[in-house]
């Protein structure tokens, strides 16, 4: 494990529909949970104070995040193994470490409290600071690398599939006539301005646009399905998983891959036949997808766009019989 020097578990104390994770989790079978995106421990420690039976192995990319969950985890003793890796590394984490199975796993997407709060690491839109936003501070390119070379049409293209801005073109072209950029204000200003002044007073006109270079900087939805894949893959008969996600592309990969695991049949488009099936690995906890309390969403805003789902894997005498 490689410990930060950023900030402490308490500045990631807030943990999104923690209850509602820890109730899923904690009814898998005894052996090792993989929070592949541990952040500041706060799932993991809620879990194994519920389910003595489990262990965690956690996984982030950002040191920070790592030091925080250390010193967070640390009364677990040999019950917790942390480890510096993104979590699409998680098969071969749990492969160096001897685990071809586990008992589940939780994906947290997006960005802490923490990471947007520190200046320096360039996630905030609001707080002035280097135009960064790596998860891992030290591999990589920046967004500043993105919005000074990438060219308009590209950037209007990463606008609209990674944050839904109905602006893109807008923005994009803004970008393209204004850099170089080296800050976050910098950017920030230039998107605020390109926004037309109806759309400046629903929300921060320059959230999407920071919500889309950081997606991009850090792979998240290009690497999304495969770990999501990979984690399905690793459980035990029983075993369970579950993922949070904060905005609608994350939300539709996970619902996808959770229901290609379950064997359902995307509906297929006009004129065309129906996609072959498969043979179900999973059933779905829930069809819809649960979404926090008011009360937390009042306690904590970054819960308000949070939504989880999750999966239990079929032991073998459950799963369809028959040819795929």
């Amino acid at each position: 494990m490689t410990a930060g020097s950023g900030p402490g578990p308490r500045a990631f104390h807030l943990p999104v529909m923690c209850r509602e994770v820890v109730d899923i989790l904690a009814e898998a079978p005894e052996g090792v949970v993989v929070d592949a995106t541990v952040g500041g421990g706060g799932h993991g420690a809620a879990l194994l104070d519920r389910a003595p039976h489990l262990g965690l192995i956690g996984l982030d990319r950002d040191p920070d995040a790592l030091g925080a969950a250390a010193e967070r985890l640390a009364g677990y003793g040999d019950r917790v193994s942390l480890h510096h890796a993104s979590f699409d590394a998680l098969g071969d984490v749990l492969d160096e470490l001897g685990h071809p199975q586990v008992s589940g796993c939780l994906f947290d997407l997006g960005v802490s409290s923490a990471q947007l709060d520190r200046a320096e690491r360039g996630f905030s839109y609001r707080l002035d600071g280097p135009l960064d936003m790596r998860m891992d501070p030290t591999s990589g390119v920046t967004a500043a690398d993105i919005v000074n070379h990438a060219d308009e049409r590209t950037l209007a293209v990463m606008l609209r599939r990674n944050a839904d801005e109905r602006q893109a073109r807008r923005i994009a072209a803004a970008i393209v006539a204004h850099r170089p950029f080296a800050t976050t204000a910098q950017l920030a200003r230039v998107v605020a301005e390109a926004v037309p002044a109806p759309a400046r007073r629903r929300s921060h006109p320059a959230r999407r646009t920071f919500q889309a270079l950081r997606i991009e900087v850090n792979r998240e939805l290009e690497i999304l399905e495969k770990a999501l894949t990979a984690g399905i893959d690793r459980l035990v008969g029983s075993g369970r998983c579950a993922v949070l996600s904060y905005h609608s592309g994350e939300d539709r990969i996970v619902k996808s891959v959770f229901r290609r695991a379950a064997g359902e049949v995307p509906p297929p488009r006009p004129g065309l036949p129906p996609a072959p099936g498969s043979k179900a690995t999973v059933r779905l906890m829930g069809r819809r997808s649960r979404t926090p309390s008011e009360s937390e969403m009042s306690a904590n805003h970054r819960a308000r766009s949070a939504r989880l789902r999750a999966v239990q894997r079929l032991s073998d005498d459950q799963r369809p019989q028959g040819d795929d």
